[in-house]
């Protein structure tokens, strides 16, 4: 055990890039997974380093962020953003850059943990030319999100062929929620081992102050009904669901509502266009006066939102598990959230928030209508979900489950 904690382990996320801000341009749930499960993995004696590609020529070749754990930018393609669907002609690049990498320092990785199927192709690869064992998480399933789209993008029968191959060959891949589990079996593969590690959540960072202190901080009525989002600007994530919900509710003229919808974009990107299609949405509705935009959440204000809140809204298409209901929850404030992938794992329907059916206007506003008007369960709602987060979901916990399987890994032969 103490000799395998020495290995070096390589956590891969090309476009994920662990140390931006969540909230801009493509950058969510899969960045803080890296990010948090590095630095837990390092808490525990693993060394890890985590590989993305550089964006932009300002951005630090590689980022310390413990004596144990730091991000490394490789450069492998234009020193800029790239859409995630636009990166698969740089991977052979980033391929040869990370062997080069490992030439230059000496450290051979003999396990790599992917995330997402750019990565995937990346470990892929990677496993024809060296010895190592692969571990992938997807964050994302190709065949959901193309039945879901009406514009289906070029490289979609390359990613669906990745994550099929993943699946197959990888030595394990991690499922974040049973739900998620269950898709790979029936849509991808019968073939492959699949343990399930949920996501986790930094819950000493979350709750630690009560509602009046964080609305204070934020300069917000202590008297308003907030309605919190946050996350990026993508047409999946439901964003427009949530604003015809407001638009319907019965709070829809009180001076005491309030809906907040955090995240950041860039302006001409597609983050930045839905932003725009967002906002004339909501000034087409006439709620500007009580809609706010906040752009990007610092890391350090983001709990401030998240307890300022009455209830926390998730009205993605599809979630493989979802970082903000339990974010949300981490900090006593119920969750609505659509009733698809893994947010079916995370909120307990009645116990620490509400499902409703996906792009269904109606069922949101119902669901928001009864937690503003019933504070005293909305506050059991919140009271549940911390209690849940605590018991399941903490970071430590994940890399405790991780480190366990990368142990066991380890001990085996590595196959190419």
């Amino acid at each position: 055990m103490t000799f395998q904690r020495q290995t070096p382990i390589a956590l891969i996320s090309i476009h994920g890039d662990p140390d931006i801000a969540i909230g801009q341009e493509e950058a969510g749930g899969q960045n803080v997974y890296v990010r948090q499960v590095g630095k837990a993995l390092a808490d525990l004696g693993w060394p890890v380093d985590m590989f993305t590609r550089r964006s932009h020529p300002d951005q630090p070749l590689i980022v310390h962020h413990s004596p144990n754990c730091r991000t490394i930018r490789l450069i492998a393609g234009p020193e800029e953003f790239v859409p995630r669907d636009q990166g698969f002609p740089y991977l052979v690049e980033f391929v040869e850059k990370f062997q080069q990498f490992q030439a230059e320092t000496g450290i051979q990785y003999e396990l790599i943990h992917t995330n997402y199927w750019l990565s995937g192709w990346v470990g892929l690869e990677l496993k024809k030319r060296q010895l190592l064992r692969q571990v992938h998480t997807y964050h994302s399933l190709g065949i959901i999100k193309y039945q879901a789209v009406s514009d289906i993008p070029k490289i979609a029968q390359t990613r669906l062929n990745v994550d099929k191959l993943c699946l197959e060959t990888a030595e394990r891949v991690v499922a974040t929620s049973p739900q998620e589990q269950q898709f790979l079996r029936e849509l991808v593969s019968p073939i492959g081992k699949i343990d399930i590690i949920p996501c986790g959540t930094n819950i000493d960072q979350l709750g630690r102050i009560s509602k009046a202190e964080a609305r204070e901080k934020l300069g917000l009525n202590p008297q308003e009904k907030i309605v919190f989002y946050i996350g990026r600007f993508d047409p999946r994530k439901g964003i427009e669901t949530l604003v015809r919900a407001i638009a319907d509710s019965k709070f829809r003229h009180s001076p005491e509502l309030k809906l907040i919808i955090g995240g950041g974009s860039r302006p001409g990107c597609s983050d930045g266009l839905e932003r725009d299609r967002i906002e004339k949405i909501v000034y087409e509705l006439g709620l500007n006066p009580i809609t706010q935009f906040t752009g990007r959440i610092l890391d350090e204000d983001l709990p401030l939102y998240y307890r300022a809140a009455d209830v926390c809204v998730i009205p993605s298409h599809y979630e493989p598990f979802g970082l903000v209901a339990i974010e949300s929850m981490a900090s006593y404030t119920p969750v609505i959230a659509a009733n698809v992938g893994g947010l079916k794992f995370t909120v307990i329907p009645e116990v620490t928030g509400l499902l409703c059916p996906p792009k269904d206007d109606l069922a949101f506003t119902e669901a928001i209508d009864r937690i503003l008007s019933d504070p005293d369960w909305a506050k059991q709602l919140g009271e549940a979900g911390r209690k849940q987060v605590e018991t399941q979901f903490s970071w430590q916990g994940v890399a405790l489950k991780l480190s366990d399987l990368y142990t066991q890994l380890l001990s085996q032969p590595a196959k190419n």
